[in-house]
């Protein structure tokens, strides 16, 4: 992986990231410690459920897409530092075996006169293996100018 720097972006820019599949117990064990809903933690009471199955909890689903999007080298050795999300949407349910990744695309770039930082609006959508959007978002990003940064 190499850095990666504010100058090194460009609008228009798009990333796909490599996927992962969702297990179960990958499921139910982070619902347990995060988000213990019936649908997320108990098969039985899941299948009595809108959803009719287990579903993976929508925060399951954003920390994947941030793992996705590290382990892609989208942010370069530094990393960069997340300002906020906006419109964060959790547009399908995420089932155990579901194969999850990312695109990534830059729609805006914005320096900052005589700071060691831009900012970056990169759209995140993370889809499914069928290619069905399951959760969709614009993060606002934080990049060190080259100029800045320490050797």
């Amino acid at each position: 992986m190499r850095d990666r720097y504010f100058e090194d972006w460009a609008v228009g820019e798009r990333l796909e990231t490599a996927s992962v599949v969702l297990t179960e117990e990958q499921i139910v064990a982070f619902a347990r410690e995060f988000d213990p809903q019936p649908f997320h933690v108990d098969p039985d009471a899941a299948g009595a459920s809108m959803f009719g199955r287990l579903i993976a909890s929508g925060w399951h689903t954003t920390a994947v897409t941030m793992r996705l999007l590290v382990d892609s080298g989208l942010f370069g050795v530094r990393g960069a530092v997340g300002l906020g999300v906006d419109g964060l949407r959790w547009t399908k349910p995420v089932y155990p075996g579901d194969t999850l990744s990312v695109v990534a695309e830059v729609l805006e770039k914005r320096a900052t006169p005589d700071k060691p930082s831009g900012v970056l609006h990169v759209r995140m959508t993370t889809r499914n293996q069928r290619g069905e959007d399951v959760m969709t978002q614009t993060a606002a990003i934080l990049a060190l100018r080259r100029e800045f940064a320490q050797p």
